[in-house]
């Protein structure tokens, strides 16, 4: 493939895609329906013209016969009265006038046989028409109704990574939760063993250890008077 021809097919695609997107299923639908209208009445303005066409050589038909039947009653008068030079004059209209009837009554027949295909075609094209219409409105309904759907599942979707990253931040919270607890535990041990307390001390070595002593003296001395209290001393 040559680089014009592809070029050319790169450019196709690309403009075949954007047309898709700007594309509206909506107004092609509608756009498609109104052009079916339009088509449907001027079958029905040209079957309207033939009717009107067929009706005006109908009546030039029944003027054309008044006159037939006029010249016969004057070739008869004039016969009468023994004018048969007049009377075949008459004759002769009359002839000129049935061979214009025979002409016409052809044409009238041609028309008719026009006018009913034309009415099949516009019968036709009305039930096309209405079939289209109501298919038009049903695919516009699924339409939004699809459309309606990706909506939902865009915000679906948003609204998953949404919780995804609530539930992501409630973790860390518990384990930072979990972490508090676990030194707040562990500094409560050290302050019961009295390690903390050790630890947090500050002053002269020899007070700590005379105060530790004092405290063992009270302790003993209580535990002393307990005993004498219950009889075991």
């Amino acid at each position: 493939m040559g680089l014009i021809s592809r070029m050319s097919t790169i450019f196709k695609a690309k403009m075949s895609k954007l047309l898709d997107k700007a594309e509206n299923p909506h107004e092609t639908l509608d756009y498609s329906y109104h052009r079916q209208l339009e088509m449907l009445q001027k079958v029905k303005r040209n079957l309207a013209d033939m009717v009107a066409s067929k009706k005006r050589l109908e009546l030039q038909v029944i003027k054309l016969k008044e006159n037939a039947n006029k010249l016969e009653d004057q070739a008869r008068q004039a016969l009468k009265l023994g004018r048969e030079d007049l009377a075949t004059t008459a004759l002769e209209r009359k002839s000129a006038i049935q061979q214009q009837l025979e002409g016409l009554e052809e044409q009238i027949k041609g028309l008719e046989a026009e006018q009913e295909k034309l009415a099949a075609v516009e019968a036709k094209l009305q039930t096309k028409v209405q079939a289209f219409r109501t298919k038009k409105e049903l695919l516009k309904a699924q339409y939004s109704a699809a459309q309606a759907q990706v909506k939902i599942g865009e915000a679906a979707t948003g609204l998953s990574e949404e919780l995804s990253d609530i539930s992501l931040a409630v973790q860390r919270a518990e384990e930072k939760t979990e972490n508090m607890r676990a030194r707040a535990a562990a500094i409560d041990e050290l302050v019961d063993t009295g390690v903390l307390d050790d630890a947090l001390e500050t002053g002269d070595p020899l007070e700590r250890e005379l105060k530790k002593l004092s405290a063992s003296s009270r302790v003993q001395d209580d535990l002393e008077r307990l005993k004498k209290e219950v009889g075991q001393a």
